[in-house]
């Protein structure tokens, strides 16, 4: 059994605050262990569960130096290997040679969730809203629709009660969940103890790799749309010109069109 581990920082217990997720914040230091330990939990019920290959890829942006760089690579657990330093939402090796189940680790909910724990999608400085064809979609749902186009379904995913619900919604009540927190307000939440959470993941990660024949990839129907509401129109700049893209609504929406959802991701989503 493969299985990929696609992991942010937001979602972990005992994280509210940006200083703890940022590169450049006096707490970040306590962000990377919270999320070393937690993916670590995760590694550990994949392996009590069969995996044979586990692969796990660093998917938080903390700017500067930490960008998909911020797991303690020093203590995390030998059982799988770690990506560090791809660019979000681009890495598809694991995908690409053949992967049975995803797992979301410390995943956080879509922009504009009022009890979502640092809720933001991609940018909070650059987006508002994201959706594929007419389902609205966190970053969740973006990697849901990357590993569908590869038939990868989402098994588990860990985070606040409002993360876990946001998943569900949108791919069905088969995916496991391991609500780590519950949102007061985006600056707030009352937190499980990180061993607790971290007992949790590993049970639940364990518990959701058995019988794998529930899941169903998230494949979006055929013409696909990946459509951004932008936070300002200076924005639309860096999507200006490229193939597939359209600008709309003032420089305010972009709009990439494909045949699948990949098509549109890679054309949105890639370097000029």
């Amino acid at each position: 059994m493969r299985i990929t581990i696609w992991v942010d920082m937001e979602g972990m217990a005992g994280i509210h605050n940006w200083d703890q997720v940022n590169f450049d914040g006096r707490l970040y230091h306590e962000g990377r262990v919270l999320m070393t330990n937690e993916v670590n939990a995760a590694v550990r019920g994949a392996h009590k569960a069969g995996a044979t290959e586990i692969i796990v890829i660093d998917c938080h942006g903390a700017g500067g130096a930490g960008s998909f760089n911020s797991l303690l690579l020093n203590d995390c657990d030998p059982r799988a290997e770690y990506v560090l330093g791809a660019r979000w939402m681009r890495y598809t090796k694991p995908l690409e040679q053949g992967c049975d189940a995803a797992l979301l680790v410390g995943a956080h909910a879509m922009a504009g969730t009022p009890d979502g724990v640092l809720c933001h999608t991609v940018s909070s400085e650059a987006w508002y809203n994201a959706w594929i064809n007419n389902d609205l979609v966190g970053e969740s749902g973006i990697c849901a629709g990357v590993c569908g186009n590869w038939d990868c379904p989402v098994a588990f995913v860990s985070g606040d009660v409002a993360t876990c619900s946001e998943v569900q919604k949108l791919l069905g009540e088969q995916i496991v969940t391991a609500p780590t927190k519950v949102g007061t307000y985006r600056y707030a939440a009352q937190h499980l103890a990180p061993s607790v959470a971290c007992d949790l993941i590993e049970t639940r990660v364990q518990a959701s790799l058995k019988n794998l024949a529930r899941l169903k990839p998230y494949k979006p129907s055929s013409p696909t749309t990946f459509k951004v509401m932008l936070a300002s129109p200076d924005r639309a700049l860096e999507f200006r010109g490229k193939p597939g893209v359209e600008i709309t609504d003032n420089d305010r929406t972009v709009i990439s069109r494909g045949e699948n959802f990949w098509q549109c991701w890679d054309q949105f989503w890639t370097h000029k």
